[in-house]
């Protein structure tokens, strides 16, 4: 019986003691919050918000930022009862999710400059399709994270990977092994390979976990490629068929629905891409080049990527008087780009997953290119709502971070783009950027402006 007595008398002790360590360690988190908040608290005052969680624009908002996150979300008729170290005058301007780049490549050699290069432009998400010689993407990546770089969130592809890359099954073993090794986050390739050195490439590649992206398999029937992760061009649908007709270049309307239904239920993202499509047709007309060289982005342009595409040294100046099964290829290529916006079109209907990207090459700058990118999806037909979709919450869905980004909500990261004009009434109005969020960090249009012209005397 004493035994009991001295057994319960410590069970409470033991209790008391653990629930004093609760009290404390709740205690603490609402201090260390309180303190925090203190120190480094966000108002946006008055701001429109456009969540896109729905095609919605709330109204005369309040949102509040502590740590990098959204921590409140109130209308502004509500008492604050926060203390705030900076307050933002968001009267009729819009506040949307950061976009994202999904076809990004480094070309510049200079990180510091393309990151202020697409920070400036609101974006604060970039995928970068290929690893090319002498680069070093996984660093890039874990710099972003630490600190010691500030960039936008960074996902990479591993080397631009091409059929003799990949001759033998020991080959795939090896190639999936050393993206596993490295730690990137995609296998990209860009060619047709042989059916059983892809399924191969497939079967390793989901042992080990790796998202394959990149080029449809042209060679092989349509439901090989619905195998990836993501078609990385519209363009690839140009060479492509069903099997038993004509590419899809040449189909009618109806069984491109059928595609885009089919599409759509296999659950893959496709790339759009269209704007460097549109850059390769510019550069076989004369005026249209002329123009080029002329463009008040070419500053922006590293200096030795202007000498391979601002003068005849550019391959597609060469195509403009050669003929391909009987058109002139600027006929074709530009039948080819009307295509490829009425296809955007009928994917965007069929509620395909469309990831925004603008394949970063020649006078596809960096950053800018983005927003042309958007342009021409807008042209396509395609909606405001549904294009920044397809560069806000579907990249976030697509690279497992919608927990905490790709909206507006409490919780979410501070990543975002305050804008002077609303985008959902006119896409382009994604270029009035009045500042940009980065992890919680407020960096105005004076010091994006900085940004642009620390870019510009870098590529002098």
């Amino acid at each position: 019986m004493c035994l009991n007595i001295s057994q319960f008398i410590i069970t409470i002790f033991f209790q008391m003691k653990k629930s004093l360590f609760a009290l404390i360690v709740i205690f603490f988190a609402i201090f260390t919050t309180h303190a925090q908040q203190s120190q480094d608290t966000i108002a946006i005052e008055n701001v429109n918000v456009i969540p896109m969680t729905s095609e919605v624009v709330f109204s005369n908002q309040r949102v509040l930022i502590a740590g990098g996150k959204i921590f409140k979300i109130e209308p502004i008729s509500t008492p604050i009862t926060n203390k705030v170290n900076l307050t933002i005058d968001g009267t009729g301007k819009y506040l949307i999710p950061g976009l994202s780049e999904m076809h990004y490549h480094f070309r510049s050699n200079d990180i510091q400059s393309d990151f202020k290069l697409l920070i400036a432009n609101g974006i604060t998400t970039v995928r970068n399709m290929a690893e090319f010689e002498n680069q070093n993407h996984v660093s890039i990546r874990e710099k972003v994270k630490s600190g010691d770089l500030r960039g936008p969130n960074y996902f990479t592809a591993g080397p631009y990977l091409k059929v003799d890359q990949l001759k033998t099954a020991n080959e795939v073993v090896e190639v999936v092994k050393q993206h596993k090794e490295k730690g990137y986050d995609f296998l990209k390739i860009a060619d047709n390979l042989p059916q059983s050195i892809y399924l191969k490439l497939l079967e390793e590649c989901e042992i080990n976990k790796i998202p394959i992206i990149g080029h449809a398999q042209r060679s092989l029937p349509l439901e090989f490629s619905l195998r990836m992760k993501s078609i990385e061009h519209i363009e690839e649908f140009l060479y492509l068929s069903d099997g038993e007709n004509d590419s899809f270049f040449k189909q009618n309307e109806s069984n491109l629905h059928l595609l885009a239904k089919q599409l759509h239920e296999s659950g893959i993202s496709i790339g759009t891409t269209l704007v460097v499509f549109d850059f390769i047709n510019n550069c076989m007309s004369d005026e249209k080049f002329a123009a080029f060289q002329k463009d008040e982005h070419v500053k922006y342009l590293a200096k030795s990527q202007r000498e391979d595409f601002l003068t005849e040294k550019n391959d597609y100046r060469k195509l403009k008087n050669r003929t391909f099964s009987g058109f002139k290829a600027p006929i074709l290529f530009n039948d080819y780009f009307l295509w490829m916006q009425k296809f955007s079109k009928i994917l965007s209907d069929n509620n395909v997953n469309l990831l925004t990207g603008s394949d970063t090459y020649g006078m596809v700058i960096v950053g800018f290119s983005l927003h042309k990118e958007f342009k021409l999806l807008q042209e396509a037909g395609v909606s405001p709502y549904k294009i920044l979709l397809a560069s806000t919450v579907n990249p976030a869905r697509y690279l497992n971070q919608y927990a905490s980004e790709g909206t507006i909500a409490e919780g979410k990261n501070a990543n975002m783009v305050l804008l002077n004009k609303n985008p959902l009434e006119n896409i382009e109005n994604t270029k009035h950027i009045e500042g940009v969020f980065l992890r919680g960090e407020w960096l105005d249009w004076k010091k994006l402006n900085q940004m642009l012209v620390e870019v510009e005397d870098a590529f002098k």
